[in-house]
């Protein structure tokens, strides 16, 4: 196993994306995070009411179907990011904690909502859904301290 060289010996590699990918990761982010925010809503706030009881809102199926939409879009990005921005930070050693946590947490994500798809009951699936929109929501504050620490780190 090699170790990463002392950062005045590491060479001065670029990660920055090219800007029509950047903004593509930028938009599918914004959609996956829009989506699923509009089915919590959806599914937890505007639920409407008939005589036998509490139904489920027509933009519902709607919002999820966008949410795994944007997914596959974000699973596609996520492998475009591997050869050019992770190799090479981790070549370069430059903001490794960020971006492992964003790794770890996007593979959380992807497993928990393959799990609600695949694999949960109806008796676990509260708990797959929860765990699923709490990293989701916590993923985007993440996501932005990548990014700023990221930039930091340049300079």
């Amino acid at each position: 196993m090699t170790q990463n060289p002392p950062a005045a010996v590491r060479p001065r590699l670029s990660f920055k994306l090219e800007r029509w990918h950047r903004r593509a990761i930028y938009a599918t982010g914004a959609a996956l995070l829009a989506s699923g925010v509009a089915w919590l809503v959806l599914r937890y706030f505007l639920r409407p009411v008939s005589e036998f009881g509490e139904t489920v809102n027509p933009f519902e199926p709607w919002a999820m179907k966008l949410h795994g939409l944007a997914a596959m879009v974000a699973l596609f990005f996520m492998g475009s990011l591997i050869h050019v921005h992770i190799r090479r930070a981790l070549k370069s050693g430059r903001n490794l904690v960020t971006g492992w946590a964003m790794i770890a947490t996007l593979l959380l994500l992807a497993l928990t909502g393959y799990g609600l798809y695949y694999v949960a009951s109806e008796a676990d699936r509260p708990l797959w859904s929860a765990v699923h929109w709490i990293v989701g929501l916590a993923v985007a504050g993440l996501f932005v301290l990548h990014i700023v620490v990221g930039r930091k780190s340049v300079q």
